[in-house]
């Protein structure tokens, strides 16, 4: 796992300027490779690649980057891991290849220089965001994995390109030119973060998960997907499974014990984040069968019952043997990294989650350098309560339209109390029904599947932007590329709507800054290519069964946990922010929010409402609260930057 930044000066440039352009962003970058630096360049060509190394794989020096190929013809500055490399490398040996060290960059740059950019790439199975010169042909390619778990961002305008892992890199170089993108901030307000290609600043891009990017020469740029969640879908549907559960069972276990195997491969000490759900638990269970000594696993615990999933983690490390540490966060944790929020993820961004990610991410450090996760479970086979919705939205969208928009109208005219009040009544154990509530009756008011996507994911903003950057003008980022597949069943269209939004743009940006911060590479199984789209080959029966989602990571451990753990309803990864605000990060938000006067983009008078509402204790709006508090910080901080 390295940090990856560059430039590309058309036509040539003089290489100690060039040196120091790309020493100056890739500084930038520290944190994600605390091991090593490197800078290559071709002054020629005006071509500089640089990287930060976290020394995962051969710690020797022969992993150091950026790295040539023996031939000098494809120089790669890399940041990911290539968990097939063993693979292939045993391949490229029998066809004459020798190699120097013993890292996957090396197996990386000498497969492209054999079999040329697209074979080795089609043939990688990993996580990267990677740069690669070809000295030959005078191009450079931008490349991104399948499902987006590594970032890469780009810049091009006045004859250069720029490109780096983070944000900050490329800001680092541009500097007061950086200007934010008032349709991509709109856009943040309907999602809670900013949609791939777009990022918050105008005229700096995100390349899409999947997608390789070709510039050449004359500055032109060429982009395509290599992969898609579409192309995954369409492959399903074309062919399904059709296996009775036992068989289907051996199967997923024998794919996902493999997935897990290569994601163990490591020179340096590696555990697992274990929370209270299926997904970690699944896989810390087969992690422990492949290792002789405990493995050592993580878990974040709050004082606030509603939200501890402590408990159930620490039942599933003694069931499975593991080497567990708990961290209890205090009030003065959460103060400590509110702030540094904004300056970790360069946008703004709403996932209350980020908060404890980013602390479970700091303790495991301590101890490890690389934490699997069970990130993924959820998108491939089928785990999200809107997942189970989806059936009974589809057939509610089709009642008539007088019906559907009365009902949200209700729903936004009775107080959110008494909506948990009288659910509470039936369920007592059910977080914040008055939202999830809320979610479902905007969905099923909403007039297409992307519109009604957009409600499920729940931001509420349109009362708080300016009435000129009302939602439906906000220019959002079209999810028409997974809508038109027929054959898919409801929950499968929403899973592959996940997959292309919200896990990319969301999930896995909430876990690469949050462990990169850290120094910590974090690795997801369940993200394997493989995985998912064996996952999105499952009937819906064998997805969700008995009125929970993904019935075959729940059947696969029911004999290797208790009961409670592998019954119990999804949570989530939430945190007690509502009391936070109110309390240890009270003075922090009302600093924000005053200073909000004069901003272009919120009503300020309706974030004041909401601020008091919220401090009366009579109303919960930390969500709403926290995706203005996110935003009005990362301005600040953007504003004394650079």
């Amino acid at each position: 796992m390295c940090g990856i930044a560059g430039l590309w000066v058309f036509g040539g440039a003089d290489g100690t300027r060039l040196a120091r352009q790309a020493g100056v962003m890739i500084d930038r970058l520290a944190h994600r490779g605390p091991d090593d630096r490197g800078v290559w360049q071709d002054d020629s060509a005006g071509v500089a690649l640089a990287n930060r190394r976290l020394a995962i794989i051969d710690l020797s020096p022969l992993g150091h980057q950026p790295m040539t190929s023996a031939d000098g013809r494809v120089t790669v500055a890399f940041n990911g891991e290539i968990y097939n490399y063993q693979d292939l490398r045993q391949q490229l040996v029998g066809e004459g290849v020798v190699f120097r060290g013993q890292s996957d960059t090396e197996v990386l740059v000498e497969a492209i220089a054999r079999w040329g950019a697209a074979r080795a790439l089609a043939a990688c199975n990993g996580m990267f965001g990677l740069a690669i010169w070809l000295a030959d042909e005078r191009r450079l390619l931008l490349v991104r994995d399948r499902l987006g778990e590594k970032p890469l961002y780009w810049s091009l305008s006045n004859g250069v390109l720029l490109f780096a892992s983070e944000l900050k890199a490329i800001r680092a170089e541009l500097g007061y030119r950086v200007v934010p993108d008032e349709a991509a901030l709109a856009d943040y307000f309907r999602h809670g973060f900013i949609p791939a290609p777009r990022t918050a600043f105008t005229g700096i891009h995100q390349l899409p998960p999947g997608t390789c990017m070709t510039v050449s020469a004359d500055g032109s740029a060429e982009t395509r997907a290599y992969w898609s969640v579409a192309d995954a879908a369409r492959r399903a549907l074309a062919a399904p499974l059709t296996l009775e559960d036992p068989e289907i069972l051996r199967l997923t276990g024998d794919l996902l014990t493999d997935a897990v195997r290569r994601r163990m491969v490591s020179d340096v000490p590696l555990g697992v984040f274990l929370s209270g759900g299926i997904d970690s638990a699944l896989v810390a269970a087969l992690m422990q069968g492949q290792s002789a000594t405990p493995i050592r696993s993580f878990t974040i615990g709050f004082d606030q019952a509603e939200f501890d999933e402590s408990a159930a983690a620490e039942a599933t490390a003694r069931a499975l043997g593991t080497d567990h540490t708990t961290l209890r966060v205090g009030a003065g944790d959460v103060v400590d990294l509110v702030p540094h929020l904004a300056g970790m993820y360069d946008e703004p961004f709403a996932d209350i989650s980020a908060i404890p990610t980013a602390l479970l991410c700091r303790l495991a450090r301590r101890h490890v350098t690389v934490a699997l996760s069970g990130d993924g479970g959820d998108e491939a086979f089928g785990g999200y309560s809107r997942h189970l919705w989806a059936g009974s939205i589809d057939r509610w969208r089709r009642r008539p339209a007088w019906l559907r928009h009365g009902l949200a109208r209700l729903d936004a005219a009775v107080p959110d109390a008494w909506i948990d009040g009288a659910v509470h009544l039936l369920r007592p154990h059910l977080r914040q029904p008055s939202d999830k509530v809320g979610k479902f009756l905007g969905a099923v008011a909403a007039a297409d599947e992307d519109q009604a996507y957009i409600a499920m994911l729940g931001m509420k903003a349109d009362a708080i932007l300016r009435p000129g950057l009302a939602l439906e003008t906000a220019a959002p980022v079209a999810l028409a590329p997974v809508t038109p597949l027929g054959g898919a069943d409801p929950a499968l269209r929403l899973q592959l709507r996940d997959l292309a939004r919200y896990l990319p743009d969301g999930v896995l940006v909430k876990v690469d800054r949050a462990s990169m911060a850290a120094g910590l590479e974090a690795r997801a199984p369940l993200l394997d290519p493989r995985v998912v789209e064996w996952g999105l080959r499952l009937p819906l029966h064998q997805r969700l069964r008995d009125g929970r989602g993904k019935w075959m990571l729940r059947r696969m451990l029911a004999d290797r946990l208790p009961p409670g753990v592998v019954t119990a309803p999804k949570t989530g990864f939430g945190a007690p922010l509502g009391a936070w605000l109110r309390g240890p990060l009270r003075d922090w938000a009302s600093s924000l929010l005053d200073g909000a006067t004069d901003d272009a983009l919120i009503q300020a008078p309706v974030a004041a409402a909401l601020w008091r509402q919220h401090l009366s204790g009579r109303h919960d709006h930390a969500g709403r609260l926290w995706t203005v508090l996110s935003y009005l910080s990362w301005k600040a901080t953007v504003a004394h930057a650079d």
